[in-house]
């Protein structure tokens, strides 16, 4: 590892990894356009429309440890393999969900009747999950060890990240030019071919990496896979906070824009004030979030090597804390003109509350929160690298809770109102780059 800090980049396996994390956000973005054709055919519930994301996401809570452990044992390649080969089974099982089960009801959830297809694909978008939990595992150890660790490492995991955000930005976008726009008459038959597509997809990345050298610098070989340790990423502090942390922010990067959703959309008296085309807007404003979380990894990628992980963390989260409170004590009658984009109307601009603004402009802060928590909660743990990143996947699910949760109390006193939820979050982040990922356990021996 310390070579990398001084020598040049292994540069076909740090190309490998970047690629494989624009997979990650592109199987994961597939669940809301996916997700729409189930809402419309539940007559509209949101609850049953995100069911596969929250899937998706929950997912992470069982696969997190043990891909963790396959790196341990089988080594970076191998468990990207299998990664690949698992993602095609899930993107095949939601295939299957538009040739059979339609017609064989199940139960009754919320008056709605539940058939066997929805949850085949609810299977389907779950086992996806455990495919994108493991490249994620694979890619943020790999990248930061590739860097060597410290400034440089975080640089190469904020790069990758503007690749998972690009995907994340395009695949929409792709998703609409290739099956047009989603109605009540939309079904899973509709979009059988851009799920054969992303099985392609999988296919090819799964080929590049059989035959591109992967470095395996925390497999374990020949009888030390035995061997067990009195220590586990456990044992020191700032992980066991770092692990809080990436709970924490991975609902928060997911709570900031799905609210801000449901708030220009809703064009009650609850909701931002939009009449006629709220959910349209809404859709393209939250959008534009997304975006600069783009701008924010490619910035962040440029000054990485000069800037530190902790720097950078206790920056964002002291802006993103002003934004959100501003946003909260702002009234909704103080409006601006925002641009978005949408596969349907293409670019427009609408008028929204200024706190929509503000929280888009959260993007832009919590797009270097991923890369800079992992780096700094993973500095110094030499051999555990490898395990605390399977357990700091496993706490990806705060992407399902938090927002779930924050949902929770924007039904019952309102959707600024529950952006408080948000701030705590942040809070804990700030926290956690000022004083909780300081490495207080240097005495614990990390080498082979």
């Amino acid at each position: 590892m310390e070579s990398n800090r001084n020598g040049k980049l292994p540069l076909i396996p740090v190309i490998t990894m970047f690629f494989l994390f624009a997979m990650i956000s592109f199987v994961t973005n597939l669940a809301a356009p996916i997700g729409t054709i189930w809402r419309n055919a539940y007559e509209g519930s949101n609850t049953l429309g995100m069911m596969g994301n929250m899937m998706n996401f929950l997912a992470y809570l069982f696969m997190g440890i043990p891909a963790g452990n396959m790196i341990v044992r089988i080594g970076y390649k191998k468990t990207s393999l299998i990664a690949m080969i698992v993602g095609i089974v899930g993107l095949f099982t939601q295939y299957l969900s538009s040739r059979w089960g339609a017609g064989t009801e199940l139960f009754t959830m919320d008056k709605f009747t539940i058939h066997l297809n929805f949850i085949v694909y609810l299977l389907g978008a779950f086992i996806c999950g455990f495919s994108v939990c493991m490249l994620n595992t694979v890619v943020n150890p790999m990248l930061n060890t590739l860097g060597g660790g410290g400034v440089r490492g975080n640089q190469l995991l904020q790069f990758g990240s503007t690749f998972n955000s690009l995907a994340g930005t395009l695949t929409p976008l792709f998703v609409g030019a290739l099956i047009g726009t989603v109605t009540a008459r939309t079904t899973m038959t509709d979009v059988t071919s851009l799920l054969f597509l992303a099985m392609g997809v999988f296919a090819v990345a799964a080929l590049i990496i059989t035959f591109v050298p992967i470095p395996e610098p925390h497999l374990r070989k020949g009888e030390a896979r035995h061997e067990k340790s009195a220590y586990s990423p456990w044992n020191f502090r700032h992980t066991v906070l770092g692990v809080v942390g990436i709970f924490v922010y991975v609902g928060v990067e997911i709570g900031i824009p799905g609210t801000l959703n449901f708030y220009l959309a809703d064009e009650s008296a609850r909701g931002a004030g939009l009449v006629g085309n709220g959910a349209a807007i809404g859709g393209a404003i939250a959008a534009v979030y997304w975006l600069l979380m783009l701008v924010g990894r490619s910035l962040s990628s440029l000054i990485s090597g000069k800037v530190s992980s902790r720097v950078q963390l206790t920056a964002v989260s002291t802006a993103a804390i002003l934004l959100v409170v501003l946003a909260i004590v702002i009234p909704k009658t103080a409006t601006v003109a925002m641009p978005g984009y949408s596969v349907s109307d293409g670019f427009q601009l609408a008028q929204v509350p200024v706190s929509a603004l503000l929280l888009v402009l959260c993007g832009l802060c919590t797009s270097v929160m991923w890369g800079g928590i992992f780096n700094l909660a993973v500095e110094g743990l030499g051999k555990y690298t490898a395990q605390a990143s399977g357990i700091f996947m496993m706490m990806v699910v705060g992407g399902g809770v938090l927002p779930l949760f924050q949902q929770f109390v924007a039904d019952k006193a309102g959707y600024m109102t529950s952006y408080w939820v948000i701030i705590a979050g942040l809070a804990y982040l700030l926290y956690y780059a000022l004083i909780g990922c300081k490495n207080v356990n240097t005495d614990i021996p990390v080498e082979e």
